[in-house]
């Protein structure tokens, strides 16, 4: 392995040969660790000794940007959120994803300095947090406490005392937005402000307050976030055979009704008119949703 670019002290460019199949197109890394690039130059073969963390850089992103965005955030917050995604078993997908590792790095040093200076934040969305993304959030308090109780992650950070419980919150954002191709947390809460939005009118459009821990209501939050995915990259679902497509929506007339709601919506919101195919899951799980105004 041999060093294409040193970004700093702390991070290194380098062409995995060896292991070319799984690297890059091209076989391009980003390596981090203590030191890997003190006094080296391009072309030098790498102190693998000094490797913490290869990147794979993915969905074609520029390794030399992404490597950049790495070496602006400082290195002990950066492997203090690599040790403790791998101490609390966090999915391989999400410790691989270096923007999200470096997302939550920057945001783990910016917390740190807040707290230094007693600047006290609020986060917005934060009831939408806890109803929305149950999983998302179970793993970013498992991840500030991580943080907070290690003594030695606490003494290599200069942590003076442990991190608020709010910034669950906005580590629970950034493992959401590792689901989307943007490289910013605006989607995130956009579609998080429109799934609250959605629900609200089809509550509203039953006359009911929804469950929102129900099961129904998780088959939903997830089907829309799937759904704003493909949005985002200028898919919709297709496939659904049509008299299928047209079977649900005359068996299901009030929940076509308000999925239709729901479609003006996300037209509105998003710019993108859904098709049939998309109308008419929406309708399936409208229908489900509405079963809870039934069974109470």
């Amino acid at each position: 392995m041999h060093i294409l670019r040193v970004f700093n002290n702390n991070v290194v460019l380098a062409k995995d040969v060896a292991q070319h199949r799984v690297a890059s197109a091209d076989g391009e890394v980003i390596l981090t660790g203590r030191g890997i690039g003190f006094g080296a130059r391009t072309g030098d073969v790498v102190d693998l000794a000094r490797v913490q963390k290869v990147f794979v850089p993915a969905d074609g992103r520029d390794p030399d940007h992404l490597g950049e965005m790495l070496a602006m955030v400082p290195e002990v917050a950066i492997s203090a959120i690599i040790e403790a995604l791998a101490a609390i078993d966090a999915p391989v997908e999400l410790r691989e994803k270096v923007t999200l590792v470096t997302a939550l790095a920057d945001h783990l040093h910016g917390a740190i300095e807040r707290q230094r200076f007693e600047h006290d934040f609020t986060y917005p969305l934060e009831a939408e947090v806890r109803h929305l993304y149950p999983v998302e959030l179970d793993l970013a308090q498992r991840l500030l406490a991580h943080i907070n109780q290690n003594q030695s992650l606490n003494s290599a950070l200069n942590l003076q005392r442990p991190l608020p419980d709010s910034e669950a919150i906005a580590f629970a954002l950034h493992f959401v937005n590792a689901g989307f191709t943007a490289g910013d947390l605006s989607h995130t809460y956009a579609m998080t402000g429109v799934i609250q939005q959605i629900l609200s009118v089809i509550g509203a459009f039953y006359g009911v307050e929804l469950e929102q821990s129900s099961i129904a209501a998780a088959r939903f939050i997830t089907h829309m976030r799937y759904l704003f995915t493909r949005l985002a990259s200028g898919e919709q679902l297709a496939g659904l055979a049509n008299p299928l497509t047209d079977q649900i929506m005359a068996t299901y007339p009030r929940a076509l009704q308000c999925a239709q709601q729901v479609a003006t919506i996300v037209e509105l919101r998003f710019d993108a008119d859904l098709n049939d195919e998309e109308i008419a899951y929406l309708t399936l799980h409208i229908e489900r949703l509405g079963a809870q105004r039934k069974e109470a």
